[in-house]
């Protein structure tokens, strides 16, 4: 095997472990929280021994944090691509509904993880969630701002909409994390209270003046 094979397998082996140690937190908080359990217990759930663990992390504060990235990532990239689909922005209430819930569905463990420790966790792994959510506040904003009646509106005003979309849209994520398997009755349910809840704040745009 040549040099350059050897440090591409050494790499290969070191994102495989680091992935099984975020599986392995993963795993864990679901039954515990993330906060009360232990770096032996990741490890052992790992299959790896407790020093391996400082390879790929100082702390459990940053494989929280990592945590909360890996989270948010799946949610940013299907926003960013819905956002490219120019029927989205007409029909911006049903697709935003429809997205969400096929996002948390596909990452029910992460948004579990989400919705848990954005107000039992760690200080770090709050701020870091709060961090991620203003983030998307922004990223929603830009959107917002491109739709009828919102465009003379204060930069301000926008984020404060958003902000109302954005809570919403975590409030109805827990919804969907504590929905059982199979229940296609309380999907289309929580569908439905999101868009309503969303056209509730819709019906204010027209006369609302910064």
């Amino acid at each position: 095997m040549t040099e350059s094979a050897q440090v591409a397998s050494r790499q290969a082996q070191k994102e495989r472990t680091r992935h099984l140690i975020l599986a392995a937190a993963l795993d864990l908080s679901q039954t515990q929280g993330f906060a009360q359990i232990s770096l032996r217990q990741v490890a052992r759930h790992a299959g790896i021994v407790p020093t391996a663990f400082y390879r790929h992390f100082d702390s459990m504060d940053e494989l929280g944090l990592a945590l909360v990235e890996q989270s948010f990532s799946t949610l940013r990239h299907m926003i960013r691509e819905a956002q490219r689909d120019p029927k989205v922005l007409d029909n911006i209430i049903d697709a935003a509904a429809q997205v969400l819930v096929e996002t948390v569905k596909q990452s029910k463990a992460h948004f579990a993880f989400v919705a848990r420790e954005r107000v039992g966790g760690s200080e770090a792994v709050r701020r870091a969630i709060q961090h991620e959510l203003d983030l998307f506040v922004s990223e929603l904003a830009v959107v917002l701002a491109r739709l009828p009646n919102i465009e003379t509106w204060s930069s301000e005003d926008v984020q404060m909409v958003s902000r109302l979309f954005v809570r919403n849209m975590v409030s109805n994520a827990e919804e969907v994390v504590d929905m059982p398997d199979g229940r296609p009755d309380l999907e289309e349910k929580i569908k439905e209270g999101a868009r309503r809840q969303m056209r509730l704040i819709v019906i204010g745009f027209r006369d609302w003046r910064s």
